[in-house]
């Protein structure tokens, strides 16, 4: 299973200094310029983790705001070191890299930097003297700067900029340069006239860089252990050269097989040169190749046995001449990945879970497009078969979509596997910190992409966790892009019916506090927009039936849901459902259970208190629909507003007599067995219909649903009852003259029910009070007997669980 292992206090340190910048390192100058405090000093190794955590922080992190004059706060190398840093995405800009320009840079990694020009080239001599690693992959216009064409004002008024290719920057003055990376540079550069003046380059990545003539990589014959050519038009002279630097340890000639037609094909004698020239070699990446003839050998031939990666062996033959296996062997979307013997630690391919999973490692920073085809491969593993290494899988997945949070192919593939890792089958493994990381990319990939695919993917994954408990770190965030998903314009029913049931379960178990702050996101709202669009389809389906569920739950115990419901118009939608929907039994329990919640506010009865609302609700005591539940939620809403007395009864028709004898009637016809679909949590709001005499119906529909409630469920309900408060309330009723005599009967017999309960829910007997020898004695002080023997127990807690929950549904695949 992973580790729960807590975060460093390193970790801790800098996540809070990032995120309280001009409250601990820096203070604002001018209101707007970071600076830091005269009287600190940073050493590198909290510097350089600081920038990089700041970067991670910008493109991962949802509820991290990027400050424009952060890179300022390094600017003075007296007080603060760079040395190793990592930069990525449209975070830096040219005045960035100019901040920091004073520092003694040893290694910086610019990726995908689009937004910097050849202004930023020219900070680069600043770490010229310093610089041992540099990384320009992706950053397609620093060889560009801005032009302002003389002469030319008329198209100035047009264009006032004029991008201009750089041509000429070298890296002279360079002289500790060992690990270049010119990866996906712009058509046009002058590669070989702008390494020259490098004279020890150790590793080079000119990854999709196209050039006819590689003779000047000789200059580097004697010291060039790595060279990275992904993606260039290979010819016969390009291998002639690459033979000849034997220094090599490490050699990538792959290609995307799907971006472009490339004229060279690999053939068995290249890689018998690759072998018999490159003595040193240890890592070859030829993915993607097609290899023109037979490299492997037949199957007859084949040693027996394990598999072994023994060159001797070796399926594939000019690799039997290899002096020893290599460490790594790159061969997705090749033939000779699905050989038997391969000399290799460690192969890329497409064979097996290993296999794909060692081609999304090594492919996932700067081959986005490989690497969605790698995790495809993973999500049919995860999906037809089983997932061996999943928290490698979970980690390498997380990786690929925080580094690629706008690539739509990442976003979709990546969402999709995610949803069969995080499954059930597979939680017992997963800790608390790398679910909530799968949480987090997941709502990152919400939030960037808005495509119908991801956004599909992201919910069906979100409907692997536990609901709300899980979910709770990030609940404000998840239910905004909720709520964003479900604006009524949308058309894709999957998604909107997902979205409601996560929002459903999201609103279902939390504080009222969760519910209120939920409802002034727009939640009400939009619930009641659904409706009212599948009013005007006329169609009834899972949308609209979870909407009004959703509605039953943020309303519960919260006055101002309710009445925002009342606000909106969500009364007229109510009866619209009622009459276009008559048969709709689960709509009708959803829809009645709501306006339970809504009869509880006193303050907002008046509003049901007319004519068409009392007869509509009076009607529905008759109902059979989903057995007893709309019959007695419609008892319930009546006996709220019957509470409030006769002179509150405001309209003439129906008569209060007459609803009176139809809740009579209705309560009697129920069967005090009856098993429930629905689920209290707390009994407030029934139990304050109990010390009164103004409503003998409301009193007696109060002590039905107790009754029925600690019979039938009394492990659950017993112990809920007596935390609450409600024994001493039957006991009293029981003793009020006003109370009817079947209502006297039924308080009695879920006293005698809960007698004996321990309101912990434990089971075992407890003393009534009545029994007890001293009972001014504080409930604290009553003892649980149990099996001969006594031990303190406290019966005063009040539940911290408040409102109740409503029914959910069972999630769907």
């Amino acid at each position: 299973m992973a580790s729960d292992t807590p975060e460093s206090l390193m970790a801790l340190c800098t996540d809070f200094c990032l995120r309280n910048l001009d409250g601990t390192l820096g203070y604002l100058l001018d209101k707007e310029t970071l600076r830091l405090h005269p009287d600190i000093f940073l050493p590198s190794e909290i510097c350089d983790r600081l920038v990089n955590e700041y970067v991670e922080l910008v493109n991962a992190a949802c509820n991290f705001e990027p400050h424009e004059s952060f890179f300022s706060l390094f600017s003075d190398p007296r007080s603060t070191r760079l040395t190793r840093i990592h930069l990525r995405e449209d975070l830096v800009q040219d005045q960035d890299l100019e901040a920091i320009r004073k520092q003694d840079l040893v290694e910086l990694y610019l990726t995908n930097c689009e937004k910097l020009s050849a202004k930023s080239l020219q900070t680069l001599r600043s770490f010229s003297h310093t610089l041992v690693s540099l990384s320009l992959f992706g950053c397609a216009n620093i060889f560009y700067e801005e032009e302002n064409p003389g002469g030319c004002e008329d198209e100035c008024l047009v264009n006032p900029t004029c991008q201009v290719l750089v041509k000429d920057f070298t890296f002279e003055g360079f002289s500790r340069l060992r690990f270049l990376n010119l990866g996906r540079m712009i058509d046009g550069v002058p590669v070989e006239s702008l390494l020259r003046p490098l004279n020890s380059l150790a590793a080079l990545d000119l990854s999709g860089i196209q050039t006819s003539d590689a003779a000047f990589l000789t200059q580097w014959k004697d010291s060039l252990v790595s060279l990275v050519l992904y993606n260039m038009d290979l010819s016969d002279d390009h291998i002639r050269v690459i033979v000849q630097l034997h220094k090599l340890r490490h050699l990538d000639i792959s290609r995307d097989r799907l971006s472009s037609y490339y004229k060279f094909k690999l053939t068995r004698k290249v890689l018998s040169l690759f072998v018999q020239k490159l003595g040193n070699l240890m890592s070859l990446d030829i993915s993607g190749h097609m290899i023109l003839e037979n490299c492997s050998i037949s199957k007859m031939d084949e040693e027996a046995g394990q598999t072994s990666i023994e060159p001797s062996k070796s399926s594939i033959m000019p690799f039997r001449a290899l002096k020893r296996p290599l460490q790594f062997l790159g061969l997705f979307e090749t033939s000779l990945c699905r050989l038997t013997h391969i000399p290799a630690y460690k192969v890329s391919g497409d064979k097996n879970e290993e296999q794909v999973l060692n081609a999304i490692e090594a492919y996932t920073e700067h081959r986005p497009e490989i690497t969605s085809r790698a995790i495809n491969l993973l999500f049919d593993i995860a999906r037809i078969e089983r997932c061996n290494q999943l928290l490698r899988a979970l980690k390498l997945v997380i990786t690929a979509l925080k580094c690629h949070k706008y690539d739509k192919n990442i976003q979709v593939t990546g969402s999709a596997a995610l949803f069969y890792l995080t499954n059930s089958e597979y939680r017992s493994e997963q800790s608390v910190k790398l679910r909530r990381q799968v949480i987090q990319v997941v709502l990152n990939g919400m939030e960037s992409y808005q495509e119908v695919t991801v956004q599909r993917n992201c919910c069906l994954t979100l409907c692997n966790f536990s609901i709300p408990e899980e979910l709770e770190f990030q609940y404000r965030r998840v239910n905004e892009l909720l709520l964003s998903i479900l604006n009524p314009t949308r058309q894709d029913e999957s998604i909107q019916r997902i979205a409601v049931h996560l929002c459903n379960a999201l609103v279902c178990q939390v504080d009222n506090d969760h519910k209120e702050a939920v409802g002034k996101m727009g939640f009400v709202v939009t619930m009641l927009k659904l409706i009212q669009k599948k009013l005007l389809d006329k169609i009834c389906d899972q949308v609209m039936e979870f909407s009004w569920s959703a509605l039953w739950n943020i309303t519960d115990e919260t006055p101002d849901n309710c009445e925002m419901f009342l606000n909106f118009n969500g009364m007229k939608l109510f009866l619209d459902c009622l009459k276009e929907f008559p048969e709709k039994q689960e709509l009708h329990r959803n829809m009645l259970g709501l306006l339970g919640n809504v009869a509880e506010v006193k303050e907002l009865r008046p509003q049901l208190m007319t004519s068409q609302f009392i007869s509509v609700f009076s009607n529905l005591l008759e109902s059979k629909a989903d057995g007893i539940e709309v019959s007695y939620n419609a008892c319930g809403v009546l006996s709220h507003i019957m509470f409030d007395g006769p002179e509150a009864w405001g309209i003439c028709e129906p008569q209060r007599e007459e609803v009176e004898e139809r809740m009579w009637a209705a309560i009697q016809s129920w069967d005090i067995n009856s098993r429930r679909n629905i689920n209290y949590r707390s009994f407030e709001p029934i139990l304050r219909l109990l010390p009164q005499g103004i409503s003998p119906v409301s009193q007696h529909w109060a002590t039905w649903a107790l009754y029925n409630l600690v019979s039938v469920y009394p492990d659950k309900y017993c112990p809920l009852l007596i935390k609450e408060g409600g024994m001493p309330l039957l006991r009293d009723m029981i003793k009020m003259a006003t109370a009817r005599q079947e209502t006297k009967e039924m308080a009695r017999g879920g006293s005698q029910h809960c007698a004996g309960t321990c309101p912990s829910g434990c089971g075992a007997p407890v003393l009534g009070q009545a029994q007890l020898p001293y009972p001014d004695l504080p409930r604290s002080c009553w003892v649980r007997i149990s099996g001969g023997t006594s031990c303190a127990t406290s019966l005063g807690t009040t539940s911290r669980l408040r409102g109740r929950k409503r029914p959910g549904w069972t999630k769907k695949k």
